[in-house]
């Protein structure tokens, strides 16, 4: 196995290894957004459907090469050559080897923030702040009703597109890639769902309200082990680019 190369080179700030996440929980959320909303910032040559978006709020119980933390995101149904997936859009973390890996070796949206995830009165409860302010909350219902095992494993398993970007020293992009990769190796410990709610409050450097929820779907809070596929180049945008220029 070829080895990975990170910054600092001789102190990287991820551990080379492909993590693996044991008790990895969950607090999805399923929302309708505006239409309009979502073209703004969802990349061609992605496809919208219905308006939906899925809040997620993941507390790591542990994960190879970073230990545990918590994580937040919206993620953005889409389609891709038929294929039905998400696309996600943004993502915020607590902890800083996993943010800086998932941007460098992988694609992920990730930046800084303070997620959590907890029980309070009866209530699952998801929370995300970024600096000193509340950027959302979500409540739903504490194991209200048990959910299929296996269409809680569905409901993370579709395919996930993200933006590789790397500019280069101008600013102008060395590397504008879409690329698919998915959940593998799940086991679904536990699975319920049962009513919620989600709110979500204007941020200018964390604007998950852009985003507006004019309807809750769906939520589920699940409990999984599972690992994370690499990433596969689908769309290639600098080549299209050149192409076009000849």
């Amino acid at each position: 196995m070829a080895r990975r190369i990170a910054t600092p080179l001789v102190n990287p700030a991820y551990a080379p290894v492909v993590p693996r996440f044991t008790n990895r929980e969950y607090l999805n959320i399923v929302y309708r957004t505006d239409a309009d909303a979502l073209r703004a910032v969802v990349p061609e040559p992605l496809e919208i459907g219905e308006p939906l978006v899925r809040f997620e709020v993941m507390r790591m119980g542990d994960v190879t090469g970073y230990g545990p933390y918590t994580e937040s995101g919206q993620a953005i149904q889409v389609r891709y050559d038929g294929e039905w997936g998400e696309y996600l859009h943004a993502m915020y973390l607590d902890n800083f080897p996993a943010t800086a890996s998932g941007r460098e070796a992988g694609a992920y949206p990730k930046t800084v923030g303070q997620p959590g995830l907890y029980v309070d009165h009866g209530a699952l409860v998801g929370v995300l702040d970024y600096g000193t302010l509340r950027v959302a909350t979500a409540t739903m219902g504490y194991k209200h009703y048990e959910m299929d095992p296996e269409e809680a494993a569905r409901q993370i398993t579709v395919p996930t597109y993200l933006l590789k970007l790397v500019p280069g020293f101008d600013g102008t992009p060395q590397v504008a890639q879409l690329v698919r990769t998915e959940i593998t190796d799940v086991e679904v410990k536990g699975a319920w769902t049962g009513p919620a709610r989600l709110q979500l409050f204007e941020h200018v450097l964390a604007p998950l309200a852009d985003l507006p929820v004019r309807e809750v779907i769906s939520a589920s809070h699940l409990i999984t082990d599972l690992t994370l596929a690499p990433a596969t180049p689908v769309h290639d945008y600098l080549s299209n680019r050149k192409e076009h220029m000849r």
